[in-house]
């Protein structure tokens, strides 16, 4: 079963932001002025297939449902692993392109995916609990460092 999570984001001056740069298949958790934690992320096949931009967390799931090729959540051959954060790239409402575990963890840290960006399920459940829907998550193919990143898009100060 697949439980979509849709709380207001917190009005807090710390508001946590993700950044994945798709040149060094890294992702990174912002919060608190710095960069907390930085994980290991596949992305698109193709640079094309992972957009690029600035976006929101619009929905969060645990154990999210498989539609293209009806597999429930929960199940190992599920491709979408443990968790989905979703967020609203070209137009969509979140539940296209997402933040998501696998079930395939060698493949992180590769060019593997149709546009999404996988961590492995352990590391998308931490991030899960940490990001609240609102959350601003940009993605770019960048030789910039996560802290150069968020000090440009005033993530942190």
């Amino acid at each position: 079963m697949m439980t979509f999570i849709m709380p207001a984001a917190p009005q807090t001056g710390n508001q946590p932001a993700i950044i994945v740069n798709k040149k060094v298949h890294q992702l990174a958790f912002i919060q608190g002025n710095k960069v907390q934690k930085v994980y290991k992320a596949a992305t698109g096949k193709s640079q094309e297939l992972t957009p690029e931009g600035l976006f929101k967390v619009t929905v969060k799931a645990k154990n999210p449902y498989y539609r293209k090729k009806n597999i429930p959540g929960g199940d190992p051959r599920n491709p979408l692993g443990s968790r989905w954060i979703g967020f609203n790239a070209k137009g969509t409402d979140g539940r296209t392109y997402g933040v998501h575990g696998t079930n395939r963890p060698g493949q992180i840290g590769t060019s593997v995916s149709q546009g999404c960006i996988r961590l492995t399920n352990k590391n998308v459940e931490q991030l899960f609990e940490k990001v609240p829907i609102g959350t601003q998550i940009l993605v770019v193919n960048s030789p910039k460092s996560f802290l150069q990143l968020a000090k440009q898009y005033k993530f942190v100060k």
